[in-house]
């Protein structure tokens, strides 16, 4: 059933949508994760301009991060005090990630960014979780009891705050900084920086995993509603029909996700993630070096 988005100008096919927005949805409740990065690529290969798919997916974002947040606080695993902190950050880095999205729009650089970050933040990120993900899996396998590893410049910073759901006593600056970098990454990438957020809180704050999920999702949801009203008002590049599609498709895998979650070890998960990610590096990577979106011909007019 093919329907007409009247912001990308594009028609679609509805199902295609609905069984997206699924798909990003079980991410979502799994791995604690917006699921933008893979959403976003997708959008751009079906033809939704970038723009519009950068702003209508922080939308569709807010749906499946709140789905899962509601499961994840039914089991007790969101530390909101932590995650308040990480919003503070975030909440400044999408206002400034939106000012800079605007700034490259009016210059016609936006398509090029956008694939440029997510070649280069999931290349890097992707590679560093699988490789730590297998180290964790085979002493998981060993009996070798984990190791938490201590960060001795995170320790000494001061602002220090007790977080008693994550076990931590650390200084809030980490976190904060994260939630900066992750709200650029909102509003420059359409994601909800859970790619980030996930690995960050895992290893450089030391957050237990099974207290990373929810937070980090609870933490989404807030800046990327921050973030689709920044780009509603200022570029009008947030496509209703197309968010409504991926939104009802997101809410219900979220609570699937969520519950698939549960049958697999933390170890797992993260390698499962890792290997997510550095699928869609390479297909992004692939269609920059080999598959140009448009095809330019240099000469001059009516020339052969």
């Amino acid at each position: 059933m093919q329907i007409y988005l009247p912001i990308a100008e594009v028609s679609v096919n509805a199902f295609l949508l609905l069984g997206m927005g699924g798909l990003v949805g079980i991410l979502s409740g799994m791995f604690g994760v917006g699921g933008g990065f893979l959403m976003t690529p997708i959008l751009f290969f079906i033809g939704i301009p970038p723009a519009v798919a950068v702003a209508t997916e922080a939308n569709q974002i807010v749906a499946s991060s709140f789905s899962g947040v509601l499961a994840h606080v039914r089991r007790r695993n969101v530390d909101f005090k932590m995650g308040t902190v990480l919003l503070v950050g975030g909440l400044i880095g999408a206002a400034f990630g939106v000012v800079v999205f605007n700034y490259l729009k009016s210059m016609g650089q936006v398509d090029l960014l956008v694939k440029l970050c997510y070649v280069v933040f999931l290349g890097v990120i992707g590679s560093l979780m699988f490789v730590e993900s297998l180290n964790a899996l085979r002493k998981s396998r060993n009996n070798v009891p984990p190791t938490r590893k201590k960060h001795n410049w995170i320790h000494g910073l001061p602002f220090k705050m007790r977080f008693r759901v994550s076990g931590l006593y650390i200084s809030v600056i980490p976190p904060i900084i994260v939630g900066v970098f992750v709200g650029i990454l909102s509003a420059i990438m359409g994601v909800g920086g859970g790619f980030i957020m996930v690995p960050a809180m895992i290893y450089l704050l030391g957050m237990p995993t099974k207290v990373v999920v929810g937070t980090s999702l609870f933490q989404i949801i807030f800046v990327t509603a921050f973030t689709t009203l920044l780009h509603a008002t200022t570029n009008f590049t947030v496509d209703i029909a197309l968010a409504v599609l991926l939104l009802v498709g997101g809410v219900i895998g979220a609570q699937i996700g969520t519950r698939l979650g549960t049958y697999l070890k933390a170890e797992q998960l993260r390698i499962l993630l890792a290997l997510l990610v550095i699928v869609v590096c390479a297909k992004l990577a692939l269609d920059l070096l080999l598959q140009p979106t448009e095809l330019f011909s240099l000469g001059a007019p009516g020339g052969h």
